[in-house]
């Protein structure tokens, strides 16, 4: 344990001065006190909902205190994001890492750090994302998403963001939740190093070993009131619970006294290619099993075939002495076996529904009458096993998001409870819960073993491994390395198995000691061959999908080559193509614009009645109007949206109406013809420059535009960042309301460019321009790879998608399928392209994942 300084030594780095937050008609944390001392670590103990997270987010500018005051360095500060937080040398490392699956490593280390660039230096980022990566132990190609990297990972490059910004103070909300012994090592020799350079750190954390460990002064925190603070060496732990939980908690690891009885689950000779090997063991009733093993020895990847979820490839699964093979997880749920994932938020609870909602998912069949949901045969299915884990909560109609992480996981397991299973899979069942909480699921793990229960434990805490298992398996890269009774297992014999390497202790804790130099290595895509990386991207999938159509079209109608049909097919192109990075712009922050087709025809006719009535504005008067006019569109779709906060849907849909709207009211039944406007608004687009018709080149020229803008630009990034993680955005400080309100905004003016190229394109304009254009539109920005979710997908993989689409359209066309029939098979078509494109996404992902 780190010895502390004397107050009158120490710098005080960061404070909280009488900090009071109160959220609607509840108060969070009220009267809180809180000194970082330069070289220190301060532990912030407290059950869930006690007011630790509350206290991080106002020092790290996510929250504003209603009364007291945030001190840095000496002075008085009021932040307003979390960016003036960072800016005054305050990072944090969040219990849900705050990163971005489809950015680059290197971007997340650096994103929101850069400003306002228009032109980002990777090259720059990635070398330093490299050495910071070094720090942590982590060695990776940090140009790769961070998607391909596993949770633990995640969790180290947030530990290397929070580098990055050379803090003053740093903030470790549950940092090591997902963390593997290693990864917590090289954590830890991390802290030891930003001591020395007197950083001033707050760990919040629930494991008592860690927090023992790593800290020199322990604030506790009790229903949002400071308990008291004092120096780890004089604080002991069973002084630190109840200070937490204000009495003394007596039995954390209960003892079941009832014998096993017969054998419920037989596992012989289990596999599953690339994850484990070789598993066998017996699990009888009565009894609680502990499965131990670092992050990614192959735990999970067990429970998981045990559930149904994945297939073994060898081996079998004998319930009560019958073979059983389960091809789903219902199949397994027949047979009574309940499985409780590691992931409560991913994979366990519907984060929007009620508490006695997602209680009772698992037995939906039984709480209904009539075929229709009885709340009262859902109390009745769920109320009992939610009030034998104590759970707390105002009432059952309350969401599931309103719940602290411990009561998140006493619903969690009271679903499954509510099947009846005779068989239960916990997996990391009190993984960030407090320690009242822990004590609730260890009370109800011994009281279901005492009435029959066979139970699998999946922990990477040890104490509660030994505290709690009658017989312990230990894994090591998929394979059994030990088998131990519950009077034999020890911590250091469980290291040794786990780890295969000589444990020590320090401060009176057992931990492995690295037989190298405890750095992670993970071999990504970056070595694959040049060709072998062209084939795995996306866009290759579409060119397949394009040649797929050619081919076999132009064998039967050689036209589809002709110079006329492929000059005509790009102009066609070329317009489809801004269109859809305009769509592009919208659907990477988790929107969407269906009026881009209203705005085209509105800017069209607008742009093309103006010039009849005044010529004397000329192309570029009628250009500057079309692009006005959309402009105007799309920020009043984007202040809705943001400011308003209705949903991009539903606005989109009701403005797409009044657009059309008002564009039928100007038309007023006339069209405007092609004699009816300036030669020069013609030529603008079937003139040729060096052979090549203008409208192409215009095309390209918006794509490079907006893809460097994307690609280079903090704006762009920032785009990604929020439609890929919009929480982790707002935690990081970047303005998500403004920059969704910019891609709205940006997309209405490439639709009213758009239509000022139609105009001049088609020549005869009137209301009914682009009608039905945006289901096109989108169909195009998906078939290219842009993430309906948000978050992905690339201007060059937009612009294959809208050719993809317009070479299927004309081949059809030119083979003359009937036009009844040419929406099916153009839909068919389509879905066979997708599937391809999917295909080729896979086989990346497997790439990248395995080499």
């Amino acid at each position: 344990m780190p010895a502390a300084a004397s107050k009158d030594t120490v710098e005080v780095a960061a404070s909280l001065v009488g900090v009071t937050k109160v959220f609607g008609g509840t108060v969070a944390v009220s009267d809180v006190s809180i000194e970082l001392r330069a070289g220190e670590v301060l532990a912030l103990l407290g059950e869930n909902g006690a007011g630790k997270s509350t206290c991080v987010k106002v020092l790290a500018g996510v929250h504003r205190p209603d009364m007291g005051s945030i001190v840095i360095g000496g002075q008085q500060r009021r932040f307003s994001s979390p960016l003036e937080a960072q800016h005054a040398g305050v990072a944090v490392m969040h219990q849900h890492p705050g990163l971005f699956p489809d950015l680059s490593i290197a971007e997340n280390l650096f994103i929101g750090q850069t400003g306002a660039s228009w032109k980002l230096d990777h090259g720059s980022m990635q070398a330093e994302a490299a050495r910071l990566l070094k720090t942590v132990g982590l060695d990776a190609d940090v140009s790769q998403p961070l998607g391909k990297l596993r949770t633990s990972e995640q969790q180290l490059v947030e530990v290397a963001r929070a580098l990055s910004l050379d803090a003053r103070v740093l903030i470790m909300d549950e940092p090591t939740a997902a963390l593997s012994q290693r990864e917590v090592e090289r954590l830890f020799a991390v802290v030891g190093s930003l001591r020395q350079r007197g950083v001033a750190m707050m760990f919040v954390g629930h494991r008592m070993d860690e927090i023992y460990r790593v800290s020199d002064r322990i604030a506790v925190l009790r229903d949002g009131r400071l308990v008291g603070t004092e120096l780890t060496a004089d604080l002991s732990r069973e002084r630190a619970i109840q200070m937490m939980v204000g009495r003394a908690l007596d039995g954390l690891y209960p003892r079941h006294t009832s014998a096993p009885g017969s054998v419920v689950l037989k596992v012989d000779g289990l596999s599953r290619s690339s994850t484990f090997d070789d598993i066998s063991f017996e699990l009888k009733a009565g009894e609680i099993l502990g499965f131990g093993g670092l992050v990614g020895s192959g735990r999970t990847e067990i429970a998981r075939v045990l559930f149904g979820i994945d297939r073994p490839t060898a081996g079998s699964i004998a319930v009560d002495g019958r073979v059983v093979y389960f091809s789903s997880a219902s199949e397994a749920m027949e047979q009574g076996i309940a499985y409780v994932s590691e992931d409560r938020i991913g994979q366990s609870l519907v984060m929007d529904f009620s508490i006695l909602n997602n209680a009772s998912l698992t037995v939906l069949d039984k709480a209904t009458r009539g075929g229709m949901m009885s709340r009262s045969k859902e109390l009745r299915l769920a109320e009992p096993f939610l009030n034998r884990l104590r759970l707390r909560f105002s009432s059952y109609e309350q969401p599931v998001t309103s719940l602290s992480g411990g009561n998140q996981q006493k619903v969690v397991v009271s679903k499954w409870l509510a099947t009846n299973p005779r068989i239960l899979i916990l997996d990391e069942p009190t993984q960030g819960i407090d320690v009242q909480a822990k004590a609730d699921v260890h009370a109800m793990m011994a009281d279901l073993a005492s009435q029959g229960m066979a139970i699998i434990l999946i922990s990477s805490e040890l104490p509660e491994l030994l505290g709690m298992s009658d017989r312990m398996i230990v894994l090591r890269e998929g394979h059994i390395s030990g088998r131990f009774e519950r009077d034999e297992a020890t911590q250091e014999k469980v290291i040794a198995a786990a780890t295969d390497a000589i444990v020590q202790k320090i401060d009176g804790e057992v931990v492995a000691k690295p037989v190298h130099t405890g750095i992670e290595h993970i071999e990504l895509s970056s070595h694959q061959s040049p060709l072998k990386r062209i084939f795995a991207r996306r866009e290759f999938g579409l060119v397949a999908a394009m040649l797929a159509v050619i081919v076999p079209i132009s064998i039967l109608n050689i036209r589809m080559l002709s110079g006329s049909n492929l000059s005509a097919l790009a102009m066609d192109a070329g317009l489809l193509m801004i269109v859809a990075v305009a769509q592009m712009l919208v659907l990477i922050t988790r929107s969407i614009d269906l009026s881009v087709a209203a705005i085209i025809g509105l800017a069209a006719y607008g742009a093309a009645s103006t010039l009849h009535a005044h010529p004397e504005i000329g192309v570029i008067g009628g250009l500057l109007l079309a692009c006005a006019i959309g402009l105007v569109a799309g920020t009043v779709n984007g202040v809705i949206i943001t400011y308003g906060r209705v949903p991009a849907i539903v606005v989109t849909l009701g403005t797409m109406s009044v657009f059309r709207g008002l564009n039928s009211i100007w038309a007023g039944g006339t069209q405007v013809s092609a004699d009816q406007v300036p030669q020069a608004w013609l030529d603008m687009t079937s003139a040729n420059i060096l052979g090549v018709p203008a409208i192409i080149l215009i095309a390209v020229a918006t794509l490079l535009i907006a893809g460097y803008v994307l690609r280079y630009t903090s704006l762009g990034r920032e785009l990604y960042a929020i439609g890929s993680n919009p929480e982790g955005a707002r935690l990081i400080g970047i303005p998500a309301r403004p920059r969704i309100l910019l891609a709205f905004a940006a997309a209405g003016l490439l639709a009213g460019f758009d239509g000022a190229l139609w105009a001049s394109r088609y020549a005869t304009v009137d209301a009914r321009v682009a009608y039905g254009f945006e289901l096109t539109v989108i169909a195009a920005v998906v078939v290219g790879g842009v993430a309906v979710r948000g978050g992905s997908g690339t201007v060059l993989g937009v612009a294959a998608g809208a050719l993809l689409l317009l070479v299927i359209n004309n081949g059809l066309t030119l083979v003359r399928v009937d036009p009844l029939w040419l929406q099916g098979v153009y839909g068919l078509v389509i879905l066979i392209a997708i599937g391809i494109d999917a295909y080729v996404a896979r086989r990346a992902a497997r790439g990248g994942a395995h080499s």
